[in-house]
């Protein structure tokens, strides 16, 4: 009796172990054909860089010019009123999945950019005026403060970007979890497009100027996380890198003043967005 109990629990727990190695399947990813709107919040970091400015009466390059990014203080009012939404560092994209796993979007990185108000940079050139910063420079130490120059694309270093993006859905070996009520897909992607920044410049003898101006354009890579739920809502996260050229700064109301710089940025950014079905 002993030893047909035995015999029995032995072919209990062998059937278990195989039933156990069996090959589940494999859920495949759902995303092709869903179009997303996503909105969010980025902080970004610049290398120092050089930016050269020309007019009628100066010609001369800034050196290793420090800034920052101008995050706003948070707030509901500031961050979630449609009215003031915009004010932040934020991150608009609107996406189409022409496959599971990639999808094309063009979006707007509303990003700031400010020069350190004070610091010590070379410069080289020449200014011919009647200011205190009359005269000839080569690569000399300079000191820059508000009184000579004010230097900031606030309203923003808006950067709008195409993007191709591959997705990779993290949690596809495990079978038990259904890709419709959940997703974690990895990113990876790269952007270019043009640069629209609100340029708030002023020179020590100019008229300020704040005004919209196709100046150039960037391009960038990425990666991040995106985490889907139930198939229509979803947040993300991602790291992005790039480079952008503005060969044509407008830096006064008169044409002949202009600047030209290239900037380096890293940006972070969170967002949450909706999805739906558009085609098959």
């Amino acid at each position: 009796m002993r030893v047909k109990l035995y015999l029995l629990l032995s072919l209990l727990v062998a059937s278990s172990i195989l039933k156990g190695q069996e090959t589940l399947p494999i859920t495949k990813q759902i995303n092709k054909g869903k179009v997303y709107i996503l909105w969010g919040w980025n902080q970004d970091w610049y290398a120092p860089s050089s930016i050269h400015f020309t007019g009628t009466d100066y010609d001369f390059i800034l050196t290793d010019v420090k800034a920052h990014d101008k995050q706003s203080d948070f707030n509901s009012q500031t961050y979630f009123h449609p009215k003031y939404i915009t004010y932040p560092q934020t991150n608009l994209r609107l996406g189409y999945y022409i496959s599971d796993k990639y999808d094309v979007s063009i979006g707007v990185d509303h990003m700031k950019y400010v020069i350190s108000s004070v610091q010590d940079v070379r410069i080289r050139g020449h200014i011919r005026d009647e200011s205190i910063y009359a005269g000839e420079y080569i690569n000399s130490p300079f000191h820059i403060n508000e009184n000579f120059l004010r230097y900031e694309h606030t309203d923003g270093l808006n950067y709008i970007n195409i993007e191709l993006t591959r997705n990779d859905n993290l949690l596809h070996q495990f079978a038990s979890i259904n890709p419709g009520k959940f997703q974690l897909n990895s990113m990876l992607g790269f952007g270019l497009g043009p640069v629209l920044p609100k340029s708030n410049v002023t020179l020590w003898n100019n008229v300020r100027n704040d005004e919209f101006h196709f100046a150039g354009y960037g391009f960038s890579g990425k990666a991040g996380f995106n985490a889907i739920f139930y198939k229509y809502f979803f947040l993300r996260t991602e790291f992005k890198a790039g480079f952008i050229d503005l060969p044509d700064v407008r830096t006064s109301i008169d044409i002949e003043d202009r600047a030209s710089q290239n900037i380096l940025f890293v940006e972070w950014y969170f967002a949450f967005g909706m999805m739906f079905q558009l085609t098959k």
